[in-house]
């Protein structure tokens, strides 16, 4: 490498160190991967080849030992079978700082613009199919071969997510290796390993391949597809879509977590609990300066008994937007000061804890108020037992799976692929939920039925006595589209959340004026009945979170008071004497939620709020005990 090359190498490794050492890249070989990147040198094929190997014949006298081998080395995708060899005559020296090697990526996107870049982006599909081994013939894209390449595009996907950004850039990018890469099989002993890496100067993702060990021509180029894992059963897992596994007899019940789980939460959220404190006593007619970084807060709150200040030290309320850790400081020094947040309310917020905490409600399959989930990361046997006992069954199985801690529907997707949820473990930590197969529909006149869900406001005064108040008013999305189970990637069809989306027609329809409506359109389910049920649900919901002392539960801390907003939807369900129901189904629980249409509509709503939550005064503030 020339002068100048050693010079840019300290500044090559300020910008991706951090990277190649997470991906374990021996340092050995990052002053040559600098400069190939730099140089965009690509010369695999100067060391590489691709061949294509004959599928054995059974009738043959065949080599068990090769018959064994080649069930190992599934090749992704159909016929041909290929694979990557080392073609150059010296072989490959592990320790030779120039045997790393640079893959480009075939096709870059998110997984919502899939089917759109196979129909519009040129030639695109044409590789895609090739690679993948699908037959097209055609010109144009058809619907079968574009539906043929976003099932089998599960066996050839990696994906990567940008750490800066705002929450829509660090939504997980998948990528497809080039030809070359694509065709490198898995092994258990694999002979080679591969990593993204975002190259920073040209703003471009490449996969970088580097040998674990020395090799000679002709041998076998492999990576491990579940590199890292180290659980027999998971890797099992794991590798299933490549390697088709029954899991009939793992057990899919999912028990609650031990003690030690939340613990590990608490300990990873950073969070320190309180001590225990005397609820405060304060003045019957005492004004309350109250500290907020709530632009909604600080424009709508006008009664008053509140003033703001501009000074932490001095205020008696914090009402904060983003999440507070320190409580035991602010309980040693300052237990009177109420804020907005409970210790431990993640385990309603997040949306693995709350369904770990709900099966206190209803067992280990959950109450009938939370569709049925999956930890991905901690469940992965159970659900893979359950999907497939279910298609055994001939049940309906489609599933949403979801981040665990994003808002908006983003990285959200809609599947019946096991192969794709499977896969989608990989790029963020997820929950599987069933998908409501059967929601109560709702009749617009310019669409035809579509799905809705409901938000509800939810005012946590106390833990120990648990007192829980709903906003009398609640709000309504709906989606474009008419409902039907298909085209899962159609936004408009199965989401309901549509003001964050650009040039989205956003339906509108006040509470007051949706239940005459509802209750037209249904005349043997009255509103009341229906509200009923979705407020026994939420009772039930704050009973189980705070049933257990914290960081099993929400922690009592008397000094606490918050909002949260509830997402739910009704699906179909029959009772246990026989009777159709309208089930309320919990999507979500939301920490400081997007006010804006609660105060445009109800410019009380925050007097409404605070007088409930910080003075006990409910008189006229439109809300309603339910414990």
């Amino acid at each position: 490498m020339s002068g100048d090359g050693e010079e840019d190498l300290p500044a090559f490794v300020a910008l991706h160190g951090a990277a190649l050492r997470a991906s374990r890249v021996p340092a050995r070989y990052w002053e040559s991967l600098c400069r190939k990147l730099r140089g965009e040198v690509f010369d695999a094929g100067d060391y590489f080849g691709i061949m294509q190997v004959e599928e054995v014949d059974e009738e043959e006298e065949g080599d068990e030992e090769m018959e064994e081998e080649l069930k190992k080395k599934p090749n992704p995708g159909n016929e041909p079978c290929f694979k990557v060899i080392v073609t150059n005559e010296n072989g490959l020296q592990a320790s030779n700082p120039n045997s790393i090697f640079l893959i480009d990526h075939a096709w870059t996107y998110r997984v919502e613009h899939a089917r759109q870049q196979l129909l519009h982006v040129p030639g695109l599909l044409h590789r895609m199919t090739n690679l993948m081994g699908i037959d097209f013939h055609g010109e144009i894209p058809d619907e079968g071969s574009i539906e043929q390449v976003l099932q089998e595009m599960w066996k050839y996907n990696q994906t990567y997510q940008l750490s800066q950004g705002t929450a829509e850039e660090k939504v997980p990018v998948w990528y497809i290796m080039d030809e070359f890469g694509s065709r490198i099989q898995h092994s258990d002993q694999p002979s080679f390993a591969t990593a993204p890496l975002f190259y920073m100067p040209q703003q471009i993702a490449y996969t970088v391949l580097w040998p674990l060990r020395d090799l000679e021509t002709g041998d076998e180029v492999t990576r491990d597809y579940a590199y890292g894992e180290t659980d027999r059963l998971i890797r099992k897992c794991v590798l299933l879509p490549w390697v088709p596994n029954e899991m009939l007899n793992v057990n899919c019940f999912t028990p609650e977590p031990s003690d030690e789980h939340y613990q590990a939460i608490l300990a990873e959220n950073k969070e320190k609990l309180p001590m225990a404190i005397n609820p405060p006593v304060y003045d019957k007619d005492k004004i309350f300066k109250v500290f907020t970084d709530i632009q909604q807060v600080l424009n709508n709150l006008t009664h008053p008994r509140f003033v703001f200040t501009d000074n932490e030290g001095e205020a008696d309320i914090l009402y904060n937007f983003s999440h507070f850790k320190d409580y035991r400081k602010l309980s040693e020094e300052r237990p009177e000061v109420m804020l907005n947040q409970f210790p431990c309310e993640n385990l309603l917020t997040v949306k693995d804890c709350l369904a770990s905490i709900s099966r206190r409600a209803g067992g280990p399959d959950g109450p009938r108020w939370l569709p049925r989930t999956f930890n991905l990361q901690t469940e992965l046997p159970q659900f893979i037992s359950y999907f497939q006992q279910r298609d055994r069954r001939g049940e309906d199985n489609h599933w949403i799976c979801k981040p665990w801690n994003l808002a908006r529907s983003l990285d959200t997707h809609i599947t019946n692929s096991l192969n794709n949820i499977i896969r989608h473990r990989e790029s963020s930590p997820k929950v599987a939920c069933k998908y409501i197969e059967n929601p109560v529909l709702f009749h617009r006149e310019d669409v035809g039925m579509v799905k809705f869900d409901i938000r509800y406001v939810v005012l946590l005064r106390s833990i120990k006595p648990l007192k829980l108040y709903v906003y009398d008013v609640f709000w309504l999305r709906f989606s474009n589209r008419a409902f039907s189970l298909d085209d899962l990637d159609d936004y408009e069809k199965h989401f309901t959340v549509m003001n964050y989306a650009p040039g989205v027609t956003l339906k509108q329809v006040h509470c007051e004026e949706f239940i005459p409506l509802f209750e037209k359109q249904y005349p043997e389910y009255p509103w009341t009945m229906v509200q009923a049920n979705i407020f026994k649900a939420f009772a039930e919901l704050f009973q189980v979170a705070s049933a257990k002392p914290a960081p099993l539960g929400i922690c009592d801390y008397p000094s606490s008071r918050a909002i949260y907003a509830i997402d739910l939807m009704l699906k179909w369900d029959t009772s246990r004497d026989g009777k159709r129901i309208m089930q309320p189904q919990i999507l979500e629980v939301n920490f400081n939620p997007d006010c804006d249409r609660a105060c445009k509509y109800h410019p009380t709503f925050f007097n409404d709020v605070f007088s409930t939550l910080f003075l006990d005064e409910t008189d006229g503030c439109h809300v309603t005990c339910i414990v």
